[in-house]
């Protein structure tokens, strides 16, 4: 085991791997080939004299020994980063809190947050990403992120099964809305009857995973008419505010919609409900992300009671 000659290069290729899940993935978000990808870890691993990712249909894992590495290896990139940003003059960011979050959660909760702790805790620095749900849980686990905000659907089940088991907290959880355009006739009352969703347009979320859940109403009893796909949140919404369709959305966007959009809650038949989750990894966590923690889940509980008026 040798890795006085593993380059920093073949450590940023490793953490991208290991955040992305694939190595299409990773290749994509460096600008590199596949199989320059496949070289630095296989670089990387001949060094380390050990598997350090665990192959596997979905995608890859983090072995025992590439979780060892990767602990190192983001001590080392975040080192190296803090060195270049002095060495250009930058301040240093001390209290800097890694943060993902779900793209529905970018919209309202994010920036409010972020707002309150600029006047609470003007020196903290908060710095991150918007993701998918696996791809945040991915990050936490390679430790290039220090809490992030998940989406989740029912069934309810733990965002991933490796252990040790995250930490989650729920932010908020509420029903499923519909976006109906302002000038159509379902926008007219303060709720829609689920009888009345047959024969509608929709418009729906392109994406993987969670984005699926979105877009058509759950359980609609017939083949839905689908207008447009859009993966984006103020595409999907800005396409309602145009007439061309219906689509759900979370409760936590209703502050967001444009003009032209009505976010009304839907009556008959079952409710489907959305969670937002705040995780991190077991250890005790500093005090800027219990910082930004509490900030979350402060204004998570202050929209919870705007709706509830």
């Amino acid at each position: 085991m040798d890795f006085t000659d593993v380059s920093l290069t073949s450590l940023r290729v490793f953490r991208a791997v290991a955040e992305q899940g694939t190595f299409t993935a990773a290749a994509d978000t460096l600008g590199y080939t596949q199989s320059a990808v496949s070289r630095q870890i296989a670089s990387i691993e001949r060094a380390a004299g050990a598997e350090l990712l665990e192959r596997r249909r979905d995608g890859v894992r983090l072995t025992a020994a590439g979780h060892v590495v990767m602990r190192r290896a983001t001590v080392v990139l975040d080192e190296i980063d803090a060195t270049a940003r002095e060495l250009s003059g930058l301040p240093e960011q001390a209290g800097t809190v890694r943060l993902g979050w779900f793209p529905s959660a970018g919209a309202v909760l994010l920036p409010r947050a972020l707002a309150a702790l600029r006047r609470t805790d003007p020196g903290l620095t908060v710095v991150g990403r918007e993701g998918s749900t696996p791809a945040l849980v991915r990050a936490l686990r390679a430790g290039s992120l220090d809490l992030a905000v998940l989406g989740s659907a029912p069934p309810f089940r733990p965002p991933d099964a490796e252990s040790p088991p995250l930490v989650l907290r729920t932010l908020t959880e509420r029903a499923l809305c519909l976006a109906v355009p302002a000038a159509h006739p379902l926008a007219r009352g303060e709720f829609v009857d689920v009888a009345d969703l047959r024969g509608q347009r929709w418009i729906t979320g392109s994406g993987s995973g969670e984005d699926r859940l979105l877009g058509v109403w759950p359980g609609l009893d017939e083949r839905p008419e689908i207008a447009h796909t859009a993966r984006d949140w103020l595409a999907k919404l800005q396409l309602v505010a145009a007439g061309c369709g219906l689509t759900t959305v979370p409760a936590l966007l209703a502050p967001a919609a444009p003009p032209g959009v009505r976010v009304l809650p839907v009556r008959g038949g079952p409710q489907e409900q959305r969670r937002l989750l705040l995780a991190r990894l077991p250890h005790p966590p500093a005090e800027p992300v219990t910082r930004v923690a509490a900030a979350l889940r402060a204004v998570a509980v202050a929209l919870d009671a705007d709706a509830g008026r």
